[in-house]
């Protein structure tokens, strides 16, 4: 129960479960003393010294820190004090705030943690005049992660790595992992992770301890089955893969998501796994691994059809995890793994070890209970996992994110799950700015601590902008959301468009199949069309390429009134961020170079649809488009330079060559062409 009548001036996230409002105010001492019980096991005082920065950036007062009974101080840290019905779960606290001083009492060091956390956005918010209240908190879910990936194109910065764990503290997470297949510097696998600017042994540790210290588990995960893509494209590795033969191929974004699967019929597989695992856990000090086993989507097709003809693919499956799980469990680890296989075959969830943990992800935004429901009742711990869905775009999808996640979090809590895990993907190149998904993880961080509590996606991106964007106005938050609206054609799309040509005058099948995937319900073509039969059995990339861009005729139709749209929300931002000054800049600038860049996709996507046929109206004209298809060119130039500059701020170098490749290849081809029409192929 909230008892509290109005929040004009300040908010919390996540939404405590009990706040009482108090008459009076607290005014901080001008010169301040935090006292931190060395019964919460914070040994270098960190949460002590969040609040004396915070109250130092919001007020100007420069705070002391003691411990001990003879230095009393205006706010005092420990473990202890009393919920009103007698309980105490983990992460629960107590937080006071009266005339004569704060009082945060947690039921453990992470309870402790989340109190500060909670008193660190009323300082934000408040500064040195604290509203007199009472909450009394705790989690619904024991496990509250992040899971961000750090391979399919942008590894960060390690101090970019800190600044994110700093938020997920702000928002009472307490799991992080990382996601990696490729961008890890192991011991004689260069060939593998060379030239992608890969995390190394001293950034694990550097960084699990930071993450330690501020009350977040830095859970290892590393691919040791599927997503393998560039270990089996090396020398060394190929021939551990279900198709070798393969390995030569030229480099894909879509072919990375969907070929990339050990042969597991080899002994040196396992080996392979174990030694990735071996290697990497002992740079953590967590007690679990993550061995991720996802999307497998090979197995069995290549090498190891003989094994699968005479056991089955589930068998098969099964019988490996379950080699690693109990690998884990002889070095006293708890493993966990992805469950997409296990629901796509359930006898598989009959066969897996009792001790591992299913990280269920779904992604619908309309999910429904099936597959939450059917783990719960097989008797196996899951955590469930929605998305912030960013992925194969500039700019974030915060409707699919909110539905996404809010229904999720209610399976979950209605199935007793051990928690929720966040994702967050890149996909093709990870275009997408980390700093897009802050919304979509805020959402995540109020629906694992209370679901349902906060019931309106507006009221939600109110709260979101007071408290982590300092603006009570509302807008930035607002303004990502309208300007994902606006994004008729998205860096998935040309992704697409490019692969679709195989290089050797013929269609990429793979990327031909994964379009579906691209396009919305409504969009998604019928299975003769996409079969193209009308063009013969090998149809041509410009067919192909016909039917995708047929596919986005309606969205391309309103490329007007989104352009309109966005250049409206890029001058929003730049209001904004000069009325909040220095703090807004940089997240500001990423949002106005996403969108920025969108206007450009979107454009391109007129070009490209011309070209194709399939749009009518001024842009049919061949000879209006050749100009601007030249000034496009050159603008799209001009905004990757701003991109990058803005990637080289939070990540290291990585795969922005790639990025760039993209945009240099549809600039070339916006010159050669002019946008003039393709002659259509001959068909027989």
């Amino acid at each position: 129960m909230n008892d509290q009548t109005t929040t004009t001036t300040w908010t919390i996230i996540p939404e405590p479960r009990t706040m009482r409002l108090m008459d009076g105010t607290l005014l901080l001492p001008m010169l301040g003393r935090i006292n931190e019980s060395r019964d919460i096991g914070d040994d270098r005082t960190i949460l002590a010294a969040q609040l004396v920065d915070d109250i130092r950036e919001t007020t100007g007062l420069d705070w002391d820190v003691a411990t001990g009974d003879r230095w009393p101080g205006a706010i005092s840290l420990t473990i202890g004090g009393d919920a009103a019905d007698g309980t105490r779960r983990p992460g629960a606290y107590t937080l006071d705030v009266t005339p004569d001083g704060v009082t945060v009492a947690g039921a453990d060091f992470e309870g402790v943690r989340n109190g500060v956390q909670t008193l660190r956005q009323l300082i934000r918010q408040c500064g040195a005049a604290l509203p007199c209240l009472r909450i009394e908190d705790e989690p619904a879910f024991e496990t509250r992660g992040y899971y961000l990936d750090v391979t399919r194109g942008r590894v960060p910065t390690l101090d970019w790595l800190k600044t994110w764990a700093d938020k997920l503290c702000l928002y009472r997470y307490n799991q992080l992992q990382l996601y990696v297949e490729h961008t890890f510097a192991f011991d004689g696998m260069s060939e593998t992770w060379r030239g992608s600017s890969p995390l190394t042994p001293k950034d694990i540790l550097e960084f699990d301890g930071y993450c330690a210290e501020r009350g977040i588990e830095l859970v290892p995960s590393v691919s040791t089955f599927g997503h393998l893509y560039m270990a089996l494209r090396t020398q060394g590795l190929r021939d551990l893969g279900e198709f070798p033969e393969d390995a030569d191929e030229p480099f894909g974004f879509i072919d990375r998501m969907r070929h990339h699967t050990l042969n597991i019929s080899d002994d040196r597989a396992f080996d392979l796994s174990c030694r990735l695992i071996d290697d990497y856990l002992q740079l953590f000090r967590s007690d679990k691994f993550n061995i991720c086993a996802d999307e497998t989507f090979d197995l069995g097709k290549g090498r190891s059809k003989p094994l699968a003809e005479r056991i089955g693919v589930a068998a098969m499956y099964a019988d490996y995890v379950t080699r690693l799980c109990r690998h884990l469990e002889t070095q006293g680890k708890q493993p966990m793994m992805w469950g997409d296989i296990a629901l796509e075959h359930p006898e598989i969830l009959e066969r897996l070890p009792e001790t591992v943990t299913l990280l269920n992800w779904q992604y619908d935004p309309q999910v429904d209970d099936g597959k939450i429901r059917a783990v719960a009742e097989s008797g196996a711990t899951q955590i469930v996992c929605p998305a912030v869905w960013c992925w194969n775009a500039l700019l974030p999808r915060l409707d699919d994110a909110w539905n996404n996640i809010v229904r999720m979090a209610r399976y979950g809590e209605q199935y007793h799950a051990q928690g929720m895990l966040v994702t967050d993907w890149g996909d093709f190149g990870h275009v997408n700015d980390p700093r897009m998904a802050i919304p979509g993880m805020i959402v995540g961080a109020q629906e694992a601590w209370a679901p349902g509590r906060v019931a309106d996606k507006g009221e939600m991106l109110r709260r979101i902008s007071h408290v982590e964007y300092h603006d009570a106005g509302g807008a930035l938050p607002d303004i990502l959301d309208g300007a994902g609206h606006a994004a008729a054609f998205a860096w998935g799309h040309l992704i697409a468009w490019l692969e679709l040509d195989d290089g050797h005058g013929g269609v990429a099948a793979d990327v031909l199949q994964a379009i579906p995937g691209l396009l919305s319900q409504d969009e998604r073509p019928d299975v003769e069309t996409l079969a193209l039969r009308d063009d013969g059995p090998t149809p041509s990339p410009a067919a192909a390429r016909r039917m995708l861009m047929r596919c986005l005729t309606r969205r391309l139709a309103s490329t007007d009134a989104a352009d309109r749209t966005l250049r409206d929300l890029a001058r929003r931002i730049a209001a904004t961020a000069a009325s909040a000054g220095p703090r807004l800049a940089g997240d500001a600038a990423a949002f106005r170079i996403a969108i920025e860049g969108q206007r450009l996709l979107n454009r391109i996507g007129l070009h490209l649809a011309a070209e194709a046929g399939t749009l009518d109206g001024p842009w049919a004209d061949a000879a209006a488009r050749r100009d601007d298809a030249t000034r496009l060119a050159g603008e799209l130039e001009v905004w990757m330079e701003a991109y990058a500059a803005q990637w080289r701020t939070v990540s290291r170098e990585s795969e922005l060559r790639r990025l760039q490749d993209v945009v240099y290849a549809i600039a070339g081809h916006l010159r050669s062409t002019g946008g003039a029409p393709v002659t259509p192929p001959t068909r027989g």
